[in-house]
């Protein structure tokens, strides 16, 4: 027994340049390059069982790729790019309790000597850096583990921006 059709799709030769060009990029993360196989597929007039089998994956997630596809068909790829399209939605959670701001705050602070801030020793700690952070009121609450976590990604970031 044969289940209903799915809603064909459509490619213009932009998103279909861009799509090839998400699968053959060596930068492209995987699961983009996959989404974009399962958009070219369906293009081809493919059904989501075939598909679903020739890429190994599951119906439900090319019906998935397929309707988010269609769904943003009235947005062009100048106002959304494929790649975009193709990545996942933003999912709920928890709001951000320490802003922009304060991570640069915590940054800067990371940056001054200890001594500067009245403490006798000569590198920061994660207890320490943590200890001054609540001590400035930066932030209410942050422990030590969080404190240095955000040091690290501050630090990886700076570095990244000044080799980019």
């Amino acid at each position: 027994m044969r289940g209903p059709k799915p809603e064909p799709l459509l490619l213009c030769a932009a998103a279909q340049a861009a799509l090839l060009q998400l699968t053959r990029r060596h930068t492209t993360p995987q699961q983009i390059a996959l989404r974009a196989r399962i958009i070219l597929a369906a293009a081809s007039g493919l059904n989501n069982a075939q598909i679903a089998r020739d890429l190994d994956l599951t119906v439900d997630t090319v019906r998935l790729w397929r309707r988010r596809w269609l769904a943003l068909g009235a947005v062009s790829l100048q106002e959304l790019p494929a790649l975009d399209r193709l990545t996942d939605a933003p999912r709920s959670g928890k709001p951000v309790r320490i802003t922009a701001e304060q991570v640069c705050q915590i940054l800067e602070l990371a940056c001054e000597s200890p001594e500067h801030a009245g403490r006798p020793i000569s590198q920061w700690s994660e207890r320490e850096i943590a200890d001054e952070v609540h001590a400035r009121k930066i932030v209410e609450h942050i422990s030590d583990r969080h404190a240095a976590r955000l040091l690290k990604r501050g630090l990886s970031n700076r570095i990244a921006g000044a080799i980019g």
